[in-house]
């Protein structure tokens, strides 16, 4: 067996699977950060309840996934971070935002909790915003030209608007009553900017990328790769109808709009992986030429056989104890 040629491909598809994961889990509790403003004082606190057992361990997962590019791809970790250290550095004061309201938000008061409850929300915003310009910065090869930055922008409101939805889901499983009522119009009302932001970042990636055009617009690729884009399609229509359905909703399959949305992620991290492979940085460095030496892949192998199913036993084994209807959040 070649282990040159095996462990690069195995550090990029766990990495891959890290950010995947991350984007759902720590997508909804961004999201539901981004939807606090729009309730009441009481339906806040339900609202952070819903979300206070798990955000922590979901931001696990970019801290995984960022740790394998640094230590499986030097070069790679190098030219990114480099390339992103602006909306990196505000994405990170935006988290640190987060986490610190979260506490201060309860701790802190009553005459200082809408304070912090706003800012719990600013600093989702920006981190999620953050994230999308990364991401868009990232697919255009980190060129930094006015392309590359007008994508970035897309991606960079095209992302909290997939948060907010994943952020109302979440709600539908959560909660009951009148919250319940609003995640399912909130979601109604987000459906829309989300699709038509899918639609216009599906149009420009071949737009601003020759090398993305051509993998996926030259036969027989093109007609191979049908069923993404017909199955992306199908299931945003199934998320206008679950959410769109009282039948749905009042029966308590609220839970299939979140599964819905992670049907999309998973298709669209196929698609952004099919458009990037064999490069970690595209046009300029493929994972094979940015990985570490074969004896230091080798020796993170056996820490990621060991540490990657205990971070997904420990994340199955969270979401198993506090599965269930959210309640009020106290610290008493």
């Amino acid at each position: 067996m070649d282990l040159g040629y095996w462990l690069p491909l195995f550090f990029a598809g766990a990495m891959g699977l890290a950010l995947l994961i991350y984007v759902v889990l720590d997508g909804y509790d961004l999201g539901i950060g981004m939807l606090l403003p729009f309730a009441s004082d009481q339906e806040k606190d339900v609202m952070v309840a819903a979300i206070g057992p798990f955000w922590d361990a979901n931001e696990t997962w970019i801290v995984l996934g960022v740790g394998i590019l640094l230590i499986a791809f030097p070069q790679a970790h190098g030219i990114v971070l480099t390339s992103l250290y602006l909306p990196v550095t505000i994405m990170l004061m935006g988290l640190i935002l987060r986490g610190v309201s979260f506490d201060f938000r309860v701790k802190a008061g009553d005459q200082h909790k809408a304070m912090w409850n706003r800012l719990f929300a600013i600093g989702s915003l920006v981190a999620s915003v953050c994230q999308g310009w990364m991401l868009g910065a990232y697919v255009t090869g980190l060129t930094g030209d006015t392309t590359s930055t007008l994508f970035a922008v897309l991606i960079g409101l095209a992302l909290p608007a997939l948060y907010i939805m994943l952020g109302a889901a979440w709600l539908l499983i959560k909660t009951e009553g009148e919250l319940f009522r609003k995640a399912a119009h909130w979601g109604r009302l987000a459906v829309w900017p989300m699709g038509g932001f899918l639609l216009l970042v599906s149009i420009a990636t071949p737009l601003v990328s020759e090398t993305i055009a051509a993998k996926w617009f030259t036969l027989p690729n093109a007609i191979g790769l049908m069923p993404i884009p017909i199955a992306t399609g199908l299931a945003y229509a199934g998320l206008i109808w679950i959410f769109n359905s009282r039948q749905i909703l009042d029966n308590g399959y609220g839970w299939l709009a979140f599964l819905a949305l992670i049907v999309i992620c998973v298709l669209a991290s196929i698609g952004l992986a099919y458009s990037l492979f064999p490069d970690v940085v595209l046009g300029q460095l493929s994972i094979w030429d940015a990985a570490s030496a074969t004896e230091s892949l080798l020796f993170t192998f056996w820490g990621a056989v060991i540490a990657l199913p205990m971070i997904l036993g420990y994340t199955f084994y969270i979401y198993r104890v506090f599965r269930g209807k959210a309640t009020h959040l106290s610290y008493e």
